[in-house]
């Protein structure tokens, strides 16, 4: 089976209706993998997979969960692995939020992303918490998880600003991915010098 039909059934399974209320849809998903797959510390897959799934689904048999959990983990290394070559990650949505934010997919993705960050945060943010909290600010604010605070209330109040926000997030994975990941003796990429 190819990988893009694993996927398509792999999303077919998480957006469907009988998981638990609280496990992440594929959208969702994605963001977390991806969290996952840049985290400076690696989260055990037992661990990640059970707070994915919130409850263990109701799978078919043992190859539909062979199938599913494979995917998960197959799609985290094929992000990893995206995320260290040279080019921006190929994101699987639009990033805009358009006029129903909460109903968007980049909302779905920045949430998913934020709760991969939960899983580890101290180790986010142990070694450059402003880096980091500065290239963080286009995916919290896609995520919508922080807009009671007054900073984000800010930012939510200029609609060009958030647009240009979301749209560096395939630039601003690719730096977190570096800032964690590079070797100590290869100087970081420019881009991580403050605009």
């Amino acid at each position: 089976m190819s990988f893009a039909s694993q996927l398509a059934q792999l999303e077919q399974f998480l957006d469907a209706d009988d998981l638990h209320d609280e496990a992440l849809d594929y959208m969702a998903g994605h963001g977390y993998l991806t969290a996952l797959a840049i985290s400076p510390v690696e989260v055990p897959d037992d661990e990640w997979l059970e707070e994915l799934f919130a409850e263990q689904p109701n799978y078919q048999d043992t190859e539909q969960q062979a199938l599913i959990e494979g995917t998960l983990r197959e799609l985290k290394t094929r992000l990893g692995s995206e995320l260290a070559s040279d080019e921006a990650l190929d994101m699987p949505c639009d990033l805009y939020l358009g006029d129903e934010a909460d109903l968007s997919d980049i909302r779905s993705w920045c949430v998913g992303f934020m709760e991969g960050v939960f899983m580890r945060e101290e180790d986010w943010f142990a070694r450059d918490e402003e880096t980091v909290s500065e290239l963080l600010l286009p995916i919290m604010v896609g995520s919508g998880l922080f807009d009671d605070q007054p900073e984000f209330v800010e930012i939510n109040q200029d609609a060009d600003m958030v647009d240009d926000m979301l749209e560096h997030i395939p630039d601003v994975l690719t730096q977190l991915f570096l800032l964690f990941h590079a070797p100590e003796d290869k100087p970081k990429p420019a881009l991580l010098s403050r605009r």
